[in-house]
């Protein structure tokens, strides 16, 4: 049975992660480790509570404590979703952006490291450090082209700047102490247990509440879009076919621009749940500090060499993805309320 260590299996990516894991196999073990700060909450994983094959501790991933757990499970695959993640309030709050993303990767790094080491850069046969990362570490591009995995990083915010640090350092912990790591860079994510603070949640929310949908600058910012579950696959083959030390860019080749993505959302929800919401909601406001204006991945290396591609169109994940808001009132009247952080976890006994 293969042991995973999961960090930020509370948030968005790292709990469809998980959901994704445990229904696809049933010899593996997850071990969930999570701050549960505002975007971690634990109904995200609610079915797995009981499930023996699973297993949550929240810590922080900058906690040196966490060798006990290495000490406890036999942790073949550390897979690290954990990090701070908003733009905005990387711009508010810098500091925090850098002690979680880069100074809670090298201590991961550091323990997996010492628990799998078996001599001089030697390791235990079959262990993998994934490290999770995003295409916003590569900047921006212009109207023309894709981010490839040689693309030089050029972050322009302060949270791309901390995710290129903690890439920089698994790198290094591959070409000085031959660390068996991975690094996955994806596009912009959507699908079920996002934090509504995020693009589409948002504005889905906001449509339900007759609520103004704030559009930075002038909306034609362009993003590629790509469905969780299809990343949480790409994650899987990686850990299992992924030469280490390589970079895998995932991306679904759907780009849109923000107003695009405004548009897309309201007419469903005028054709499907209420005929009064309208594009008269659309609110433009003053753009985003150092905001990128286009996103692109070129995903053919994942492609050609682990077999990776998408399995689910835009069209048919953003029906998805509304569909799963729609019938997921309680979920975002509970995080709205702050009930969400509230709550407590019990794992089965060891």
């Amino acid at each position: 049975m293969k042991t995973y260590l999961v960090t930020g299996g509370a948030g968005f990516i790292g709990a469809n992660f998980i959901h994704y894991m445990l229904n696809r196999y049933d010899s593996i073990k997850i071990i969930n480790v999570d701050k549960l700060t505002y975007a971690g909450n634990l109904e995200n994983v609610k079915e797995f509570e009981g499930n023996p094959d699973y297993h949550f501790v929240q810590a922080d991933i900058c906690d040196k404590s966490l060798e006990d757990v290495f000490n406890k499970y036999d942790i073949d695959y550390v897979v690290n979703f954990a990090a701070e993640s908003h733009v905005d309030r990387s711009i508010e709050d810098p500091e925090i952006f850098v002690k979680t993303n880069v100074l809670g990767t090298l201590n991961l790094l550091n323990l997996a490291k010492k628990s799998w080491s078996v001599g001089d850069d030697l390791y235990k046969e079959g262990r993998k450090f994934l490290h999770v990362s995003t295409d916003e570490v590569y900047g921006s591009l212009g109207d023309t082209g894709f981010f490839e995995e040689s693309t030089p990083i050029d972050p322009h915010s302060p949270y791309s700047s901390s995710k290129a640090s903690s890439d920089l350092m698994v790198k290094a912990y591959f070409d000085t102490y031959k660390l068996p790591v991975n690094i996955t860079r994806c596009s912009n994510n959507y699908g079920p247990y996002q934090f509504p603070e995020k693009l589409i949640p948002l504005i889905i929310n906001n449509c339900l509440k007759g609520k103004d949908l704030p559009l930075y600058g002038d909306g034609l910012n362009i993003r590629d879009w790509l469905y969780v579950e299809d990343h949480c696959k790409a994650i899987d083959m990686v850990i299992n076919k992924g030469n280490p030390g390589e970079v895998y860019n995932v991306g679904g080749h759907n780009e849109r621009t923000n107003i695009d993505i405004m548009k897309t959302i309201i007419h469903y929800l005028q054709t499907h749940v209420d005929a009064n919401i309208s594009e008269k909601l659309i609110t433009y406001v003053t753009d985003r500090k150092g905001h990128d204006r286009r996103y692109g991945i070129n995903p053919e290396k994942i492609k050609r060499e682990l077999g990776w591609v998408p399995d689910t169109n835009f069209e048919d994940g953003i029906v998805k993805t509304i569909e799963w808001y729609l019938t997921s009132q309680d979920w975002i009247k509970n995080i709205e309320d702050g009930s969400y952080q509230q709550q407590t976890y019990v794992n089965v006994q060891e």
